[in-house]
Formats: structure tokens, C-alpha cells, sequence
């Protein structure tokens, strides 16, 4: 100070320019050699004692007055109080873009120190600098004029460090979107996966290689690059996987529970769980996070049908309606998966019937007590019975129908092991479908079987109104073999399954097959001519083995006619000679008793003749 009052010109120059700005003497701005921290405290080291307090969040920085004045507008306009000692600085920066890490590197820059700009601080400096007002008019190349120039000409040329600079924008709201570094970074990311998608059209497999950079971003800025991509033009099935791949990274897998066994159910409810990796509790507070990434992944999902799969549309409807999101959305998602149902299984379509509180906790949606949620696959159905509709009209010929008849009698046979699933809601979803959509009963008869062994204690009347469901003339031979010794099927049905039976192998016999094997009669009888053949060469097996058959029950059954005419005959003769010796005991007894009466001389020839004529015959 002594040294101020020393230099008459630069004291005249202060009283000249009191009440309009502070003019900072040259020698004083540069007055330390970097900083030392002391508990919660930092300070400039400098010989001269420090004049000014700033707070940033909980860092208190000692430093010097004058250097920060002469390029910081922001400070330059205040009226910097002396320091309160009950508070313990002189001015608090609240919302400092950065923190206190970031105002350390201000600090060391108004000091003249070296500081590094990357990727990596250089939109928080940004920042800083325009909240602090840092402008050209206080000093030339002050702190916006560096970092804007490295931000143009250094960051935004480089793939990585415009993600980079993105990432580090999430923590700098508003001030990244009021500065454009958001808009900036998400164009420049956009234009050069579109410029490389369009050079390396002809290598499918290296059309990822944007994914995993973009899919660690915030989901309001992965929003921004996908409309941005697809603005310009990039493929729904690039577009559809990135999707696909964030989803996967950020929400959480839906788990029935390690309870629950493949091919059966306890008799206990059984619980869905949410699994991130971790435990329950690790998802608690985060569902508002994960039901807006659900609906803003789901409102951008392209809308060609051959861009996300069937899986993955089952899967984020499961977390739609597990984490309660928009229903419009829910219903858009049924019908996206109503489009592609040709294509699913039967496990992604068992979707839970409980939902994440708000305490993390799996409740239930409704007051139905099933297991799965028969609801959301019925209207699913629906929705492809007016896809397939649709497309009848518009003359384009559609097998789907026939797989999703095998689809639709797998999934019944999975549900039906729910004891709480009522007779009502599975007769509605078994005759979902028209009655073409099923060429074989089979997969229909093993589920009313599932469904009748799982709910024991069904009136006769339940189970004939089950039952009716089935077509029995459409069951193979092996299923009506099955079904006709079935003690679990009312006696109609096992009567109509006899006949049917009857009747197939008849047609056997007689060399006819039953199946229509021509596939422009109904639209829906669509049979490749390997499987006529293969059902031929059966066929001619099956008649080949019945002549056998045939033949060998004939021999047999003259043989047995043989055996039994010879038997007859022998039986025959027998009884006749023994009607002979009865009459000749008889006759030889009245002799010997007329004999007893006193007559033996006059007869005694008669005797001797009458034994001859025994003996002779």
C-alpha cells in the first residue's frame, strides 16, 4: 500500500474515476502463486493480505479484490460490503455454474495462472464466465472469447469430445441451453453419425458403432440426437436399435422372481420383483426417472413396423404398465405389438398384473387376482384382427394368423396353471381368434387339459361350456386317443372325441385325407408341397399298415372258424356214442332182473345171445 501512495499518477487516476468504475493498477493483478487450502477454506498465496470473501456452495476463497474486478463484470458492479463476521464472507454465488471446482480454475485465470482447457471442463467454464460476465469490453481475450473458441474449433470437430462436452452439459442446466452448447453438441453429434452411415451404407454390422456413446447421455439430449438423426434422413432400423440399446442401459429388468418354476405355479401368490442389479431398494426414488425415459423412448420409436423387434415392444410395454405411464402411450404400444404378434413367444407375453408404487413396492393393478394380465393380451389381439383386416383389404396376403393360433393356445396352456385365472376369461381369449386361425386343435385341447387338472373342483356344467371351445373333428388321432381315455372331460365330449375317431380312421382306410390341402380355398389353408408330400408318404404308411392288419385278422379268423367246426364235430359223435352205451346198460339190467324172477333155463339162451349182441356193437 505504501507503494500505491507512492505512485501520485495512479493515485490521480483513482479519484478521477471514483463513482464511475475501479481502475485496477497493473502490478496488482497478478499477486499469487496458486492456492492453498485449509479446511473448508481456500487461499491465495501472496504476501499481500487478501481483501475479499466469496462463497461457493460450501468452499469459502480467500483472495484479492482487485483481480477479480478487473475481469469479472458481474463483480465489477457490486458493492462489495466488508466482511460479516457472524457470516464469515463478503459475497455468496448461488447457482455458480460448476461449483466450487470451476471458480477455482476463474480465480486462477484472473490471477494469470495456467489453467487447462478439455472437454471436460470447458462448457462449465463457459458457463462461469457468462454468469460472471467475463467480456471482451473489460480485457481482451478474457475467459468467454478462450473457452467459446476452443468449444468452435476444437470440440465440435471431434465425435468424442462433443459427447463429452454433452455429458457434462446434464450438470449445467439452464446455462448450457440458454448458450447453445446443448444445440451445438447435438447437431455436430447428428451430422457426423449421418455423414458415416451414409459412407459404410454397405456394412451393416458397423452402423452401431454410435450406439454406446450415445446411449450414456441424458435422455432429453438422447431425444434431441435422435430427432436430429432422423431428420436427416437415417434408417428406421439404425434408429430402432439405438433405441433399443438405451433402454437396456438405463431401465430396469423385470423379473417373475427366482420363485416361480417354468412349468408351474405354487399354490402361494407369487410376487414380481424389479431387479436394476441390485435390490428393491435400489429402485426406490427412481421411478419418476424411469417412467419418463419409458414415455419419451416410446413417443420417438419410429413408426415402420420392421424398426424396434416384438421382443422389445413386449418388454417396455411390461415396464409401461409396471411403472404407470401415460395410457395413451400404453395403447399406442398395444397396437405397435398387435402389428408384429406373428413374431413374439409365449414368455414375453406373460405380462404381470402389479405396478411399482410409491415406496418401490409391487402393488397390484386391479382387483383381479391373477397372475398375468389377461387384459392387455386380449386387447392385443384385437388390435391384430384389425391389422390383418386391414391388410385382407388391401389385397396382401398375410400367414400370421395361423402363428398366432399356435401362439395364442401356448400362452392359454402357460395361464391356465393360475388357479385364480376364472373359466369367463379364458373362454373369451380362447375364441379370440376366428375359427380359421386354427388348422389342429391339439395346442387348444392341452390347454383346456391344463386348465381342467389346475381348477379340480369345476361343476359339470363349467366343464362342458370349456369343452366347447374345442373342436373335436380338428383334434389329431393322438390327441383323441388322449382325450377318449381322459377321466377330466364331461361324457359328451369323450363321445364326440370316439366318434371323430372313428370317423378319421375311416377316412384312413379309405384313402382320404381330411386336411384341405389347397391353400387359395380359405385364404388360411397354407401348406407348403413338402408338407403334402410328408403327409402322403404318412398316409400310404399308415394304409399299408392297415392291409396288414386286415390280412392278418382274416387268416386269423379262419383259423378260428376251423377250430371250431372241428370241435363241434367231434362233440357231436361223442354224445352219440354215449346215448348207445346208456341204452345197452339199460337193456342188459331188465335181462338180469326177469332172470332174479325164476326163469333162468327158458332164457338162459336168450342171455347168451343178448350178450353177444352187446359185445358186437
Amino acid at each position: 500500500m505504501e507503494q500505491q501512495q507512492s505512485s501520485s499518477s495512479d493515485s490521480d487516476g483513482i479519484d478521477q474515476a471514483r463513482g464511475y468504475s475501479i481502475i485496477v493498477p497493473g502490478n496488482l493483478i497478478a499477486t499469487t502463486d496458486g492456492f492453498e487450502k485449509k479446511e473448508h477454506s481456500w487461499f491465495a498465496l501472496s504476501p499481500i493480505p487478501s481483501d475479499l470473501s466469496i462463497q461457493v456452495e460450501d468452499i469459502n476463497f480467500c483472495v484479492h479484490k482487485y483481480p477479480l474486478v478487473a475481469r469479472c463484470g458481474y463483480l465489477n458492479r457490486l458493492e462489495l460490503e466488508p466482511s460479516n463476521p457472524d457470516l464469515g464472507y463478503d459475497l455468496k454465488l448461488e447457482n455458480f455454474p460448476g461449483g466450487s471446482e470451476t471458480f477455482e480454475l476463474v480465480l486462477k485465470f484472473c490471477y494469470d495462472l495456467p489453467i487447462g482447457l478439455n472437454p471436460n471442463n470447458v462448457a462449465a467454464l463457459r458457463c462461469a464466465s457468462e454468469f460472471l460476465e467475463m467480456t471482451e469490453s473489460l480485457e481482451d481475450g478474457n475467459l468467454i472469447s478462450k473457452t467459446e473458441a476452443f468449444f468452435t474449433f476444437v470440440v465440435l470437430s471431434s465425435w468424442r469430445d462433443s459427447v463429452t462436452v454433452l455429458k457434462s452439459c446434464e450438470k449445467l442446466s439452464p446455462w448450457g441451453e440458454n448458450l447453445q452448447i446443448v444445440r451445438r453438441c447435438c447437431d455436430s453429434i447428428s451430422w457426423k453419425v449421418s455423414r458415416e452411415n451414409s459412407a459404410t451404407v454397405e456394412n451393416i454390422s458397423e452402423e452401431d458403432w454410435w450406439f454406446e456413446d450415445v446411449a450414456t447421455l441424458r435422455i432429453d439430449h438422447f431425444i434431441r440426437i435422435i430427432v436430429a438423426i432422423r431428420a436427416k434422413g437415417t434408417k428406421p432400423e439404425s434408429i430402432g436399435s439405438c433405441i433399443m440399446r438405451y433402454a437396456e442401459k438405463w431401465l430396469p429388468d423385470i423379473d417373475a422372481g427366482k420363485a416361480i418354476k417354468r412349468r408351474g405355479y405354487s399354490q402361494n401368490e407369487v410376487q414380481w420383483s424389479v431387479t436394476t442389479g441390485k435390490s428393491l431398494e435400489g429402485v426406490i426414488g427412481q421411478n419418476k426417472e424411469h417412467r419418463m425415459i419409458i414415455e419419451s423412448l416410446v413417443s420417438i420409436l419410429p413408426p415402420q413396423k420392421e424398426a424396434v423387434s416384438c421382443k422389445f415392444l413386449l418388454w417396455i410395454l411390461k415396464m409401461a404398465l409396471v411403472f404407470s405411464i401415460s395410457p395413451a402411450l400404453i395403447s399406442e404400444l398395444e397396437k405397435r405389438v398387435g402389428m408384429v404378434l406373428e413374431k413374439a413367444n409365449v414368455n414375453d407375453l406373460l405380462i404381470p398384473t402389479y405396478t411399482v408404487g410409491d415406496q418401490g413396492k409391487m402393488v397390484k393393478m386391479t382387483n383381479d387376482r391373477t397372475m398375468h394380465n389377461i387384459d392387455v393380451v386380449q386387447r392385443i389381439l384385437e388390435y391384430f384382427l384389425i391389422y390383418e383386416q386391414q391388410q385382407q383389404l388391401l389385397l396382401q396376403q398375410n400367414p400370421g394368423t395361423l402363428t398366432v393360433g399356435k401362439l395364442l393356445d401356448n400362452y392359454l396352456a402357460e395361464v391356465a396353471r393360475d388357479p385364480n385365472l376364472s373359466i369367463s376369461k379364458f373362454q373369451v381369449l380362447a375364441e379370440s381368434l376366428p375359427e380359421n386361425a386354427r388348422t389342429c386343435d391339439d395346442g387348444l385341447y392341452r390347454a383346456i387339459d391344463t386348465y381342467l387338472k389346475t381348477h379340480t373342483s369345476l361343476s359339470e356344467q363349467d366343464r362342458r361350456r370349456l369343452c366347447k371351445i374345442m373342436n373335436c373333428e380338428k383334434l389329431s388321432i393322438d390327441a383323441c386317443m388322449h382325450a377318449a381315455q381322459n377321466d377330466r372331460l364331461p361324457l359328451r365330449t369323450v363321445i364326440q372325441v370316439l366318434f371323430s375317431e372313428q370317423v378319421k380312421m375311416r377316412d384312413i382306410i379309405q384313402g382320404k385325407d381330411n386336411c384341405d390341402d389347397n391353400p387359395d380355398q380359405d385364404g388360411s389353408w397354407l401348406c407348403t408341397k413338402k408338407e403334402v408330400n410328408t403327409l402322403k408318404a404318412e398316409l400310404d404308411i399308415v394304409k399299408a399298415k392297415m392291409e396288414e392288419l386286415q390280412t392278418d385278422y382274416f387268416e386269423l379268423q379262419q383259423e378260428y372258424e376251423k377250430l371250431n367246426n372241428k370241435h363241434k364235430s367231434l362233440s357231436s359223435w361223442t354224445f352219440k356214442w354215449m346215448k348207445i352205451k346208456k341204452s345197452s346198460l339199460a337193456q342188459a339190467k331188465t335181462v338180469e332182473e326177469e332172470a332174479d324172477d325164476g326163469h333162468p333155463r327158458s332164457h338162459s339162451g336168450h342171455k347168451t345171445k343178448f350178450h353177444r349182441r352187446v359185445s358186437i356193437s
